[in-house]
């Protein structure tokens, strides 16, 4: 094994001792002698049989028989999920030919980020990955099953599955994917058209067109985002059938793997004497290899968020630094869009996850010894499936690959670093996709030109104002803020500029997903600007170093205006204060009949009326507090809360004792200074963060690990 990998390894571990423990406690006790449903009352045992036919019946009152959990995220709004539409007919049949049964448990929510990419809809992208979680353990709750079956493939909905399934980690579990659509166009192609339309060079029917020849099929996006960076790791941890995440949908291999996966599942049971629990796959050393097979293809940065909420689910303690050690040694060993040329189906047949499992494991990289849906040790993975006279078998995958413009041995890699790499400096911390980014514009120095929103950036560039190099500062796109979207609306219009020789980058602290394209971004900055992060002190013109090479983020300001100095102000104490504090309240009458400004407001007006509102309008009056249009903040008629500071650099209010005072103590706006007033840290007014529809969702979960 390579030292780097051990040694993470064994830090991991020793992190996660205590609470690992605890988990494996936790599942142990949860797991029966015998079934489950044998202990329910015989009223329970009833209601859960009574959907089910005469012969399924007959053998769930035997308690012979594996009763199999079918949690799907199928609806036709997906294209890669519109093919699951007829898997449980097929799985329900693949277990009555073996004795046993199929229910159908639950379904979960599946959004489909391609449809709501740039719209309000994107903004409960996030969120959907812990209704997701809840919902698959509403779906296991009914202490009626011997093991599951999780249909999902797509962004937030294979890591909400697997967060939910591990809370039921006594049970054995198999992921079943549905594979990609078969090729269109070329992702080059696609991508020109954007680019093309984006200077408005290529009309809307030509667009249209083009993105209908390129999505037009059931099946899985075939660009390596965070759709297929899922079926890659599932493979990856064990929690697929070898060889199976990238055969096409419909297809008589496609269904042979489907129906293998049914009776392979009532191997793992406690009555068939191989038991092997979801639980006692998903440890730290199959974490690890997600992680390196992670950086080894320039996955999904969405992973950097999704990986230690998982590893959390099973009382794992991953961390970006982990994952950011892990990727000085393991080399980019795959070129698929947006990192290259090729999609998925050129991956898979320049030699697929059989070729990249075995030169990671023979490189060191990937601990052999690890528990799988297949048997012990990942070496099973370096075969692949066919069909042979209308039997499934499975055969050694290729020692050579078929194509090194997309596919490469360790010994011959695209960089001998990964794909991810962990950002830090003053202006917080974040991820940037390095992958895709040429190497010439891996590092760009160049005035911030600070935005709040999208379409802000969009008209901008259609106004000419971006004819020039810059760092583009997207705040306030945080899970706090509005739910964390992706941002991918913005990606053709710095595509443009970065074609027309100028050095641009972004920073932000929104997402920009596994297709985050050739820009180098700087995203998931945290602390996020919501709660106080660098970020929101950035101001047009400051100079920004975004540098990938280094992994360094960083605001180049002397100190007297730098943002540690401008956190002093007393301005900006209230401002992180409310902030952080939900509690606090606004005594300025006008804020509290203000309204969102219409640009900003979302069709679901109820709720943003009942929750998202009040903390609209309470940001809107710390902001006009810093523009000392508020100096009584916090202090009006009916505020009951006392804002004085405790000192040092803290700043944070007190909380009020019950049955404080007034609080009527007047609070400085911008702080004094050698008997002058200090200057606001903005010089123009601060435009009011943007509400969100999930302003009042704490999004805790969506960063577990940072």
């Amino acid at each position: 094994m390579h030292p780097r990998v051990l040694e993470v390894t064994e830090r991991l571990v020793a992190r996660s001792r205590a609470t690992r423990q605890a988990y494996l406690a936790l599942i142990h006790g949860a797991a029966s002698d015998g079934p489950m449903r044998g202990k329910l009352q015989c009223a329970n045992f009833a209601h859960g049989v009574a959907g089910c036919g005469s012969d399924d019946k007959q053998n769930l009152r035997l308690m012979n028989a594996a009763n199999v959990a079918i949690v799907s995220s199928y609806n036709d709004m997906l294209s890669a999920h519109q093919p699951y539409e007829n898997y449980p007919q097929q799985i329900k049949h693949a277990l009555r030919e073996i004795g046993s049964v199929g229910q159908f448990a639950g379904g979960v929510p599946a959004m489909c980020d391609g449809v709501t990419q740039g719209e309000p809809g994107m903004e409960l992208g996030i969120a959907s990955r812990e209704v997701i979680a809840m919902s698959t353990a509403v779906a296991l709750s009914h202490n009626m099953f011997d093991a599951a079956m999780m249909l999902g493939i797509c962004d937030k909905i294979v890591p909400g599955l697997l967060m939910g399934a591990l809370r039921f980690g006594h049970l054995p579990t198999i992921f079943v994917p549905g594979g990609p659509m078969v090729s269109g166009i070329s992702n080059k192609e696609k991508a020109d058209v954007r680019q093309r339309y984006a200077e408005g060079k290529a009309s809307r029917e030509e667009l249209l067109e083009s993105e209908m020849k390129s999505y037009h099929s059931p099946g899985t996006c075939t660009f390596y985002g965070t759709a297929n960076t899922n079926q890659l790791l599932m493979e990856v941890m064990g929690l697929h059938l070898p060889g199976s995440s990238f055969v096409n949908p419909n297809t008589p291999l496609r269904d042979a793997l489907t129906r293998e996966a049914a009776h392979q599942i009532t191997r793992l049971t406690k009555q068939s004497g191989s038991f092997m629990p979801l639980g006692e796959i998903v440890d730290e050393r199959s974490l690890v290899n997600s992680i390196v097979a992670l950086h080894a293809t320039g996955g999904s940065t969405n992973h950097t968020l999704h990986m230690p909420a998982i590893a959390q689910a099973a009382g794992i303690q991953l961390t970006w630094q982990d994952m950011a050690d892990l990727s000085e040694v393991v080399p980019t060993l795959s070129h698929v869009y947006p990192n290259g040329k090729a999609d998925i189906n050129h991956f898979q047949a320049a030699g697929g996850m059989a070729f990249l499992i075995r030169e990671l494991l023979e490189a060191g990289l990937l601990h052999e010894e690890v528990n799988t849906v297949a048997g012990f040790g990942l070496s099973r993975y370096t075969q692949e499936p066919f069909l042979q006279n209308g039997e499934l078998v499975w055969r050694d995958g290729p020692i050579e690959s078929l194509d090194e413009n997309i596919l490469r041995p360790v010994a011959r890699a695209f960089s001998p670093e990964g794909g991810l790499r962990v950002m830090e400096g003053n202006l917080g911390r974040g991820v940037m996709k390095v992958s895709a980014v040429a190497v010439e514009h891996q590092i760009v120095e160049a005035p911030a030109v600070v935005f709040q929103d999208q379409q802000d950036l969009a008209d901008a560039f259609k106004a000419g104002l971006l004819e020039k190099d810059f760092v583009a500062v997207m705040r306030f796109q945080g899970p706090r803020s509005n739910g964390m979207p992706e941002l991918h609306k913005m990606t053709p219009f710095l595509g443009v500029l970065q074609d027309r020789g100028f050095k641009v980058a972004l920073v932000t602290d929104g997402r920009m997903s596994g297709a985050s394209g050739k820009i180098p971004a700087a995203i998931h900055v945290c602390p996020e600007a919501h709660v106080g992060g660098a970020l929101a002190r950035v101001r047009d013109g400051d100079m920004i170093r975004v540098d990938g090479v280094k992994g360094t983020l960083r605001v180049l300001v002397d100190d007297a205006s730098s943002p540690r100095a401008r956190l002093r102000s007393a301005c900006w104490v209230i401002i992180s204060a409310v902030a952080v504090n939900s509690s606090a309240s606004c005594a300025w009458p006008s804020a509290r009949r203000s309204r969102a400004p219409a640009r900003s407001r979302r069709p679901w007006s109820t709720l943003n009326e009942v929750g998202v509102g009040r903390r609209y309008r309470r940001d809107q009056c710390a902001v006009r507090a810093v523009e000392g249009q508020c100096p009584g903040f916090g202090q009006g008629p009916g505020d009951r809360r006392s804002c004085q500071p405790r000192g040092g650099d803290q700043g944070l209010p007190r909380r009020p004792r019950p049955g404080a005072g007034s609080g009527r103590r007047r609070m400085p706006v911008g702080g004094r200074s050698g008997g002058r007033r200090r200057v606001p840290f903005h010089q123009q007014p601060l435009a009011p963060e943007p509400p969100g529809i999930l302003r009042d969702l704490a999004g805790r979960r969506a960063v577990a690990g940072q």
